[in-house]
């Protein structure tokens, strides 16, 4: 490729470099500021008991956090009529799976659940090599309490809750989120964050890594931002 930006000399560079170093480090502290934020939100106790479907017959909410007192949740988008998971899903999945192993040791728990029939999630898991939990919310209002699956009625008449706001433009039967939980001595579960929209780019790391070279992301003349993205076994060599 050539030169997309002057090209100087070491001194010239070093001086640049130094100047968005300090925007850099503004940037970091202010971060740090956010996660504080972040955590200090208040708790909200589920009323409800949610119930999945998984291999080994129905699981209960409480039952995924297993031995530790915090539990995140992918909402991965896979409607009960396709035959594969959504691709971006899966890009955020690809990135979860090689933490488990990390976040387990910080006790927390990961988990994935999705709306599809378990049999679609199993096969799809096993062409993908993931080893995460992945249970099916069918038979659970869970989606659409934490707004991530929406009716028919819902689309028709603009009236999708998503990302904390009315979304009339929002046309999707489904969108993808996080959420996080804790657990106490007792039993009890709370619901403590999610996040949607571009604040799932946090768990993306590939994204971080185009963000330092001299293309970045490279997707403005796409349809749209992630048209590029592939399963990680459709690219074409």
């Amino acid at each position: 490729m050539r030169p997309t930006q002057p090209v100087v000399s070491r001194e010239d560079w070093l001086k640049a470099r130094l100047e968005l170093l300090q925007r850099e480090k503004a940037h970091s502290r202010a971060r740090d500021e956010l996660t504080r934020a972040r955590q200090d939100l208040p708790w909200v106790k589920l009323e409800k008991d949610y119930r999945f479907d998984g291999p080994g017959g129905k699981v209960e909410l409480g039952q995924l956090f297993r031995d530790k007192s915090q539990l995140i949740v992918q909402h991965f988008m896979f409607e009960p009529d396709w035959e594969q998971g959504c691709k971006s899903c899966s890009f955020m999945a690809d990135h979860m799976e090689r933490s488990i192993v990390h976040i387990a040791h910080r006790d927390v728990a990961y988990a994935v659940v999705s709306i599809a029939p378990l049999a679609k999630l199993e096969s799809f898991k096993r062409r993908m090599g993931w080893t995460f939990e992945w249970l099916s919310s069918a038979d659970s209002d869970f989606n659409r309490d934490f707004h991530v699956s929406f009716s028919e009625e819902e689309l028709k008449n603009n009236k999708v809750y998503h990302n904390y706001r009315a979304d009339s433009s929002f046309s999707g039967k489904e969108a993808p989120g996080v959420s996080a939980f804790a657990k106490d001595d007792t039993g009890t579960i709370y619901h403590t964050y999610s996040v949607y929209g571009r604040g799932l780019e946090t768990f993306m790391g590939a994204y971080d890594l185009l963000d330092i070279v001299p293309k970045g992301r490279d997707e403005d003349e796409l349809s749209y931002s992630m048209e590029w993205l592939r399963l990680k076994d459709s690219y074409d060599e």
